[in-house]
């Protein structure tokens, strides 16, 4: 991407030389692995994760670091990636009569408190409705690696996926489907989750689609780096390198096909009347 010499936006909280030493700090790899696995695979919702993985007493300390020169630079590509999400909803929201108000993006190490519980590097980068915030312990990068992903684009897309969860939030698409959860079997839950995460794919491609048409952002292979990410979460992907049957509905992302299905739309059309996943 070509993201140096940008605006970075205002709206981050860094808090990557605060260590705060708890759960998840003390459970080590295996922990994460089984929060992953509870988050990616299972479907789990990340706020229960959080204090299912993490000790809930108020006692812990908080330890200083120094962040390395490579990791501050992919700090500010998310701060420019950011900025760049609120150029483009901001235009979005104003030709649609309204205002955009942006989320903050946290960056943390390991562990840190959040409007959904005391948040952890365990459960991936995250966005949380109470505090509309998004949380991300650089780390994961190592993790989408491992997963297929490589590339700045790859942590673009996540991030711009996460905002997309703040847009249904704002525009009550969350309250909604919450309300519909409730009265659901689980498999109907599924399906309701699926459509949630597909269509905040489908808003990831509409910022790729402006960020790529009217800032340049994009160079020749971003979009397929893209692509990669969004297979590399697929639903069925995640079973099948957790070892496990692939079980559809179990489902709570979609499939990988799905999720680079519309994450496609969005980046071709531009149209947030495109990633109408509820419609069918």
């Amino acid at each position: 991407m070509r993201w140096r010499g940008r605006r970075t936006s205002s709206n981050v909280d860094d808090r990557r030389r605060r260590v705060g030493k708890r759960g998840v700090a003390a459970g080590g790899a295996g922990a994460i692995i089984m929060a992953l696995i509870a988050v990616f695979v299972l479907g789990q919702d990340p706020a229960t994760v959080l204090q299912q993985v993490v000790t809930q007493s108020s006692t812990g300390t908080t330890q200083q670091r120094t962040p390395s020169a490579a990791e501050d630079e992919v700090a500010e590509m998310s701060k420019v990636v950011l900025a760049t999400t609120e150029d483009v909803w901001n235009a979005l929201f104003q030709q649609s009569g309204s205002r955009y108000p942006p989320p903050t993006l946290v960056l943390f190490t390991e562990s840190t408190p959040t409007g959904c519980g005391f948040g952890s590097a365990a459960t991936g980068p995250f966005y949380c409705p109470a505090d509309q915030k998004l949380y991300i312990d650089l780390s994961f990068l190592s993790q989408l690696r491992r997963m297929g992903a490589e590339g700045d684009f790859a942590l673009a897309y996540v991030i711009a996926h996460e905002v997309g969860h703040h847009i249904q939030t704002i525009t009550g698409t969350s309250r909604q489907v919450r309300q519909a959860q409730r009265r659901a079997n689980q498999t109907q839950k599924n399906a309701l989750q699926v459509r949630m995460e597909l269509q905040a794919d489908c808003y990831a491609g509409v910022w790729a689609h402006y960020a790529r048409r009217d800032m340049n952002l994009l160079e020749r292979g971003d979009l397929e780096e893209g692509l990669r990410a969004a297979a590399a979460v697929g639903d069925d992907t995640l079973q099948r390198n957790a070892g496990r049957r692939v079980q559809p509905e179990t489902f709570t992302h979609g499939s990988s096909q799905q999720r680079m299905e519309w994450f496609q739309r969005g980046v071709q059309t531009g149209s947030v009347n495109a990633c109408d996943t509820f419609g069918g």
